[in-house]
C-alpha cells in the first residue's frame, strides 16, 4: 500500500467553535530506516499521516450574570427613595431670623420659620426660579424672594407681588405662583421632611440672563441695601 492513514486522538476544546475553522490537515513525516521498519521503508519512503479533527465541537455558553440579576429584581418590590422620611438638620443649628438652604437626596430645600413652626420648601421661586434660601424673612414673617420680592406664607401661597398693579387682578392667588411645600416634622430635636414630589431639572437659558439685565424691578430686592432704593409699601 502507498498510504497508511492513522486517525489521531479527538481534540477537546472548551469554547464553541465552527467546523469550518478546523479543516483537515495532513502532515508528511519522513521515517528513518531501521531494522524493524526496513520492509515498510522499501515500500514507501514516506507516509502520509492525516489528522482529522472532530466534526462537532461545542460547549454550552455561560449565562449572563447581569440578565439573571435583572430577572430576579423584577419579582422583588423596588425601594422607593422618595417615600421615606429624611433628616434635614438639627434644630439647634437653625436660625429663625433667616432662611437656610440645604440639599437632601439631590433635592434643593429651603428651611425657614414662619412664626409657628419650621417649614421645608422647594428652593425655587416660581417666578424666575431664584433660590429662596438666598432671600430673607420680611417684617410680616413671610419668606421673601431675593430676586423680585415675592412673598410666601407657611403654606407656600404667594401673598404679595410688588410689581402687580394695585387695581389689577389678584395674580398672587394663582396656583402657578405657589411654592412646592414638603411635609416636615420635628422629632428628637431633628427636622425631618418627606420628599413627596420628584425633583425636576429646570435649566436656565440665555434669555433669562438677558431679561435679568433689562429688568429694573429686581433691583430693590436682589441688591437690597446696595443701590439705595426703597422697597414698595405692602398692600
Amino acid at each position: 500500500m502507498d498510504v497508511l492513514k492513522l486517525p489521531s486522538t479527538p481534540l477537546h476544546f472548551t469554547t464553541k467553535l465552527n467546523k469550518s475553522q478546523f479543516p483537515k490537515q495532513c502532515m508528511q513525516i519522513p521515517l528513518l530506516p531501521s531494522s524493524s521498519s526496513s520492509s515498510i521503508y522499501r515500500l514507501s519512503r514516506r507516509f502520509k499521516l492525516c489528522a482529522s479533527t472532530p466534526t462537532t465541537i461545542s460547549t454550552e455558553e455561560s449565562a449572563n450574570p447581569f440578565q439573571v440579576e435583572a430577572e430576579s429584581e423584577q419579582g422583588e418590590e423596588r425601594f422607593d427613595w422618595y417615600a421615606q422620611w429624611y433628616p434635614v438638620m438639627p434644630i439647634c443649628d437653625l436660625d429663625k431670623r433667616v432662611p437656610h438652604g440645604k440639599t437632601v437626596t439631590g433635592i434643593d430645600l429651603v428651611v425657614w420659620w414662619d412664626k409657628s413652626s419650621w417649614k421645608v420648601f422647594e428652593d425655587l421661586c416660581p417666578h424666575r426660579l431664584a433660590p429662596l434660601s438666598e432671600g430673607r424673612i420680611d417684617q410680616w414673617g413671610r419668606l421673601q424672594c431675593v430676586y423680585h420680592g415675592w412673598c410666601f406664607n407657611g403654606s407656600g401661597d404667594c401673598k404679595f407681588i410688588p410689581q402687580a398693579p394695585p387695581d389689577g387682578p389678584p395674580v398672587h392667588t394663582s396656583k402657578r405662583a405657589c411654592v412646592a411645600v414638603y411635609p416636615s416634622i420635628v422629632q428628637n430635636d431633628m427636622l425631618w421632611f418627606w420628599p413627596n414630589s420628584d425633583p425636576q431639572d429646570l435649566p436656565y437659558g440665555y434669555e433669562v440672563l438677558t431679561e435679568n439685565l433689562m429688568d429694573p424691578a429686581h433691583v430693590p430686592y436682589a441688591h437690597y441695601g446696595i443701590m439705595g432704593s426703597q422697597q414698595p409699601k405692602n398692600r
